[in-house]
């Protein structure tokens, strides 16, 4: 997808004169990104939780919640404590718990707001936690058995027999609610074409639900089946069975979405604006690196080669090249013919734009109306 791109394709309106580098967001891409997934979600009868990992922003999330979603979804306890003391009524937190006091600050706040507040547990042990915690500040906390549908990081194998003794565990637990069954496809984002993203879409989908009937036949009730991968989201048809979806990175899209096929260049909502600070006999140096775009592949480490797309700024016929190489402050572009002249502009789109995010503390975002405003990532550095 990357390669059969025109440069055309990745011309933006001429970048703000700001110190360099810096995050641009396309308001327009990104609203546009918002209404497309919840269109989807609303076309397949599902409910649409969004991961805020990707942009970390309370204006952000609060529209994503005006188009529909039902509340946000969130990495980290400190993460979710922004959103819930930013006003968001429900938030689930997809993170492993196996300690009280991870989420005590979290539980305590949740209960000021009114907030509701979802978790997830693979182990005794997290049930446990987080027990012992809705116990100690007189709440009842809702708990989804997380699943592992194939990505091999956390959660119950579905097949496995201690997956119905862990969800009554839940259930029976006075001061828990079983919320239901949560997995993430994140395998997805190394898929090869569209057709296994379906197949990966479907085989999740299958997994929970035959989970679920041996759930319910054995007296629970399963009252969420949730799914969340931008890849099985965007790529694929939302299967029958699931009742809410949690994609993140759909809001500003990156090269990874370009790679798996399931975005087009005009889509992507999020670029990172560099100078050419010199020139070797092989590459242009430009003045972000490792600091700035990463040194991610893509999510779960799914990538292809290079580091992201560089693209000319400010010429009538634009050119476009890889991010060969990084070092911390540095990023290495190979050249053919003339490089672009020092002090010149070249705008990136990176491998992985929840993991740039995630460097800035603000970044910059250019409205439909072609100002720009500051737009400050109010949970960046919340990592505990």
């Amino acid at each position: 997808m990357t390669k059969a791109a025109a440069p055309d394709a990745f011309l933006r309106p001429y970048p703000t004169d700001l110190p360099t580098p810096y995050v641009e967001i396309d308001q327009e891409r990104l609203m546009r990104n918002l209404r497309g997934m919840q269109e989807r979600a609303n076309a397949a009868g599902v409910a649409l939780r969004p991961h805020i990992k990707t942009h970390k922003s309370l204006m952000i999330a609060h529209r994503q919640l005006e188009l529909g979603a039902i509340g946000v979804t969130a990495s980290k306890p400190e993460e979710a404590l922004v959103f819930v003391e930013g006003g968001v009524r429900s938030v689930t937190l997809a993170y492993p718990i196996v300690r009280p006091e991870a989420i005590g600050r979290l539980v305590r706040s949740a209960k000021i707001h009114g907030t509701e507040l979802l978790l997830i547990a693979t182990h005794d042990a997290g049930v446990d936690a987080i027990g012992a915690t809705a116990e100690a500040h007189g709440v009842k906390l809702g708990v989804f058995l997380k699943v592992d549908v194939g990505l091999g990081r956390v959660g119950i194998k579905p097949q496995d027999p201690a997956a119905v003794l862990l969800a009554r565990r839940i259930e029976q637990h006075p001061s828990l609610a079983f919320a239901g069954l949560l997995s993430h496809a994140g395998h997805s984002y190394g898929s090869r074409n569209l057709e296994e993203l379906s197949d990966m879409a479907r085989a999740e989908a299958l997994a929970l639900g035959e989970l679920a009937e041996r759930l319910r036949r054995s007296g629970l009730d399963v009252p969420r089946l949730s799914v969340g991968a931008t890849p099985t989201c965007l790529g694929a048809p939302i299967p029958q069975g699931v009742t809410e979806i949690r994609p993140g990175n759909y809001a500003f899209l990156d090269r990874t979405a370009l790679r798996l096929g399931i975005s087009s260049p005009d889509d992507t909502a999020l670029s990172v604006v560099a100078t050419v600070v010199a020139h070797n006999d092989r590459h242009f140096i430009m003045d972000a690196g490792s600091k700035t775009l990463t040194s991610d592949l893509g999510a779960h480490g799914s990538g292809g080669s290079g580091f992201g797309i560089a693209v000319s700024v400010g010429e009538l016929q634009p050119q476009i090249w890889e991010v060969e190489r990084l070092s911390e402050e540095h990023g290495f572009v190979r050249f053919l013919g003339d490089p672009p002249a020092l002090g010149s502009r070249v705008r990136i789109f990176p491998n992985h734009a929840c993991a740039v995010v995630a460097q800035f503390d603000s970044v910059s975002l250019r409205q439909s109306d072609g100002r720009t405003r500051a737009l400050r990532i109010d949970a960046r550095g919340r990592q505990t």
